[in-house]
């Protein structure tokens, strides 16, 4: 099969600990034609969609550091291939956020004649932390505004301590705990997250939800969903000092086992998930409540692999090459 990853540079991943780089490797090992591409190689020739890539030829059975190595150097002496997006079997969608919008839309005019995973209709609808308001049922108390003064009411009527978040940034950036207690900080935090210098209509709307005491000694689960089916989950534990559950803000991945609440919450989303084409999802439970779903560039395939002995590479791989075929025999 010929499967296209648009992912960023190569060149700026550390292979051994990435998803991305495992589900390439895989493929390779299948045998499967692997190409790469960034958003800004995507564009339309005439009324057809075109991509500019590089095939990235790289022997089996290489250890992941070396399959790098030689996957980075065929950027260089590969030429570019240009290729019509539905001649491809299967596109994963691979960009770290933020997403970029011009190129989902790119793609979104053949979400039906190629596989991509997730689909950038679906991502360009739950890239967004709004997403998580479709199941009030299972996310903490949340409040979304762009206005400083109502924002300050929310908190201070709350009473206790709650998170702010941007919107659409990833891996726990700008994410931050405050309360009432602190009231002078609060006014200047809340203005600097909103941007109140700006007109009301270019703030930034942000959001703020109950802080859950339980994720400073239990962290948070993160779960990946395939098809909206668990397949792997680890506990992240908050490092000293700091209630971000984030690998890449310190937090240390420990060993998890999924609970029947865990199992709930995520039969609860399925349905929606596959319905807006996000096949591939990342999912973060702190006690019985969802606080994040990453559809954009979900990660944590190798930790887990390490923590469980196992290999989740395959299990998405399988997924994908039964799509295609599947696809295929619809054709005929």
């Amino acid at each position: 099969m010929r499967i296209a990853f648009m992912m960023d540079p190569l060149e700026d991943i550390e292979p051994v600990m990435e998803t991305t780089s495992q589900l390439m490797y895989e493929c390779n090992q299948r045998g499967h034609t692997v190409y790469f591409l960034e958003p800004h190689d995507v564009y339309m020739r005439g009324s057809r969609l075109v991509a500019r890539m590089r095939n990235l030829r790289v022997g089996r059975d290489l250890p992941m550091t070396d399959y790098w190595r030689e996957a980075i150097a065929c950027l260089k002496r590969e030429e570019l291939i240009y290729e019509e997006i539905t001649e491809i079997d299967a596109l994963f969608l691979r960009k770290d956020p933020p997403l970029i919008h011009q190129c989902m839309e790119f793609l979104a005019s053949a979400d039906d004649q190629i596989f991509m995973v997730n689909s950038p209709v679906g991502q360009m609808m739950a890239n967004s932390k709004l997403y998580l308001l479709n199941f009030p049922d299972i996310v903490p108390e949340t409040h979304v505004s762009r206005d400083p003064g109502r924002l300050k009411k929310i908190i201070e009527e709350f009473g206790g301590a709650m998170v702010m978040k941007p919107l659409t940034r990833s891996r726990g950036e700008g994410v931050i705990k405050v309360s009432n207690q602190d009231r002078d900080n609060l006014n200047s935090l809340i203005n600097y997250y909103v941007q109140a210098n700006e007109p009301y209509p270019r703030r930034e709307a942000v959001m703020v939800q109950a802080f859950l005491e339980e994720v400073k000694t239990q962290g948070d689960v993160r779960i990946l969903l395939l098809n909206g089916e668990i397949i792997g989950a680890m506990r992240r534990i908050p490092a000293e000092g700091d209630f971000r559950t984030n690998i890449h803000a310190g937090a240390s991945p420990a060993k998890h086992v999924i609970t029947e609440t865990d199992r709930r919450i995520c039969q609860r989303i399925k349905p929606r998930l596959i319905k807006d084409g996000l096949y591939f999802v990342g999912v973060d439970i702190i006690g019985d409540k969802l606080v994040e779903i990453n559809v954009v560039s979900p990660g944590g395939i190798p930790r887990i692999n390490r923590l469980d002995g196992s290999k989740l590479e395959a299990l998405v791989i399988d997924f994908v090459e039964e799509k295609v075929r599947q696809r295929r025999a619809g054709r005929r």
